[in-house]
């Protein structure tokens, strides 16, 4: 029965279904984990949570999609140059206490304020918000290039192990 199957191609095919369905998962999972990231990086400066623990959810969620796809393919999705997302992420943790210094305040010394915006009205607004979009972006594109690095490692020798048989 088990040669039928697969002369018949079977586990091909069972593979291939199997590749759908994860592909499709994850595709949805990392939607999820990334609104969840979203919400605790803003709902951080309250309770637990902020640009650290978030930006490691957003990297999470974008490993989930490298585990269910190849490097390659994660390259054409998500187009992201983490060198330069981790020196846009350390800018923003510099330049907002350096531009809190020119209005008097000590360096990291956060402000709150008010802002008033069209639709919205008036909004509140931390200035550790800006510091945290900082962090969180940092956080997430280390991450991704150590794990991107890795896979691509693991990828060349992979691959010089084929050429050597």
């Amino acid at each position: 029965m088990k040669s039928t199957l697969k002369k018949l191609g079977y586990n091909r095919v069972h593979k291939q279904m199997n590749d759908v369905f994860l592909k499709y998962t994850a595709k949805v999972v990392f939607l999820v984990i990334i609104t969840f990231s979203i919400n605790l990086f803003f709902s951080g400066h309250y309770t637990p949570g902020g640009g650290f623990v978030g930006g490691l959810l957003a990297a999470g969620a974008i490993i989930l999609l490298l585990l269910a796809y190849d490097l390659k393919t994660l390259n054409r999705m998500i187009r992201i140059d983490n060198k330069r997302m981790i020196t846009a992420g350390l800018a923003a943790c510099l330049i907002v206490p350096i531009l809190l210094m020119f209005f008097g305040n000590p360096f990291f010394t956060h402000q709150h304020m008010y802002l008033q915006l069209p639709v919205f009205g008036e909004v509140p607004l931390h200035t550790a918000v800006l510091f945290d979009v900082g962090v969180y972006i940092i956080v997430a594109a280390t991450t991704l290039l150590i794990i991107t690095l890795l896979a691509s490692e693991q990828f060349m020798s992979d691959s010089e192990g084929a050429d050597r048989e």
